[in-house]
């Protein structure tokens, strides 16, 4: 089944080009299934570039999905028009009323702030508190999944010496895991942050576990013992050109930045990109949606009887 997206926003022609199954609202209407309530939390910049990284993800498994995309009413987005905006994105006062099946909650150029100084923090926790009881499962992206392990559980994050910029193999730690069955027990993501949080502190935690870690990287895929809250500090969704594009911005802009790790061929910007990722990544979605399939209330109403922690 393919995901359910506005026909006039520009991830449904690039991912139609692609022969990703995207579908507009008058042919999903005949379809006599209950989609998948899927919001995505779109704190990017570039938010069209990850609209469509997203997207091309969720749009990988048999299973149709009703998306919705949201953004910050406390913070004026200065890179994508308002015209987007308003014709494709809601804000959290307009949609709090409402249940998902699953969210998204993504990463933000935000790093080095303090989270309490971010403009759109206290709007952020009103989302998080509502995902307790209000959304299925939450799976939660780099600065995004740093912001949710804060939150929720005061795990701060902490600068590095140097970006920690590349595609970085990691060993899988839980074999039976509903979100990494099929995975390799050693397995590849990119990752673009100056920050990162702690192994002790995450394992201080009974309700936390790690799914897959690096020693590069530090902890990936962390999840709670219920998968309603997912943290993944990589970035499975990249598409080829990512790191490539932030690569040559930081270039152009004479920051000091180091070649990508293990991305193009023998870390030679000249001799193209390898990529070593994609197989995993849309994996890791469709056992996500998978999950959330199989166990979400068939009746979101029901979410209320679920213990929330």
């Amino acid at each position: 089944m393919p995901i359910l997206v506005p026909k006039g926003l520009p991830a449904y022609k690039t991912l139609k080009e692609e022969n990703v199954f995207v579908m507009n609202e008058q042919r999903a209407s005949k379809q006599d299934i209950r989609p998948l309530h899927i919001a995505i939390v779109n704190l990017m910049p570039t938010k069209e570039i990850t609209e469509t990284q997203l997207i091309r993800m969720l749009a990988n498994t048999p299973l149709q999905v009703d998306l919705q995309l949201l953004t910050m009413d406390s913070h004026e987005s200065k890179n994508t028009d308002k015209i987007h905006l308003d014709n494709f994105y809601k804000t959290y006062e307009e949609i709090k009323n409402q249940r998902f099946d699953g969210m998204i909650i993504t990463g933000a150029p935000v790093e080095f702030l303090p989270f309490e100084e971010v403009d759109y923090w206290k709007e952020l926790t009103e989302i998080f508190e509502y995902t307790k009881n209000n959304v299925f499962s939450t799976l939660h992206i780099c600065w995004g999944a740093q912001a949710g392990l804060y939150y929720h559980y005061g795990i701060d994050k902490f600068v590095m010496p140097s970006k920690l910029f590349g595609v970085f193999p990691h060993q899988l730690k839980d074999k039976k895991s509903e979100l990494t069955r099929g995975f390799d027990e050693e397995f590849y993501a990119p990752h673009s942050r100056h920050t990162q949080v702690r192994r002790e502190e995450i394992l201080k935690v009974p309700e936390l576990k790690i799914l897959a870690e690096s020693e590069a990287t530090g902890p990936h895929i962390i999840a709670t013992k219920d998968k309603r809250k997912i943290f993944v500090q990589g970035h499975m969704e990249y598409d080829r050109e990512t790191l490539k594009l932030e690569y040559e911005r930081d270039i152009k802009k004479g920051l000091d930045i180091e070649v990508p790790q293990n991305y193009f061929k023998d870390d030679n910007p000249n001799k193209g990109i390898v990529v070593k990722w994609s197989g995993h990544g849309n994996l890791f979605f469709a056992n996500w949606l998978n999950y959330v399939y199989q166990e979400t209330p068939f009746d979101l109403s029901k979410l209320d009887e679920l213990k929330s922690k």
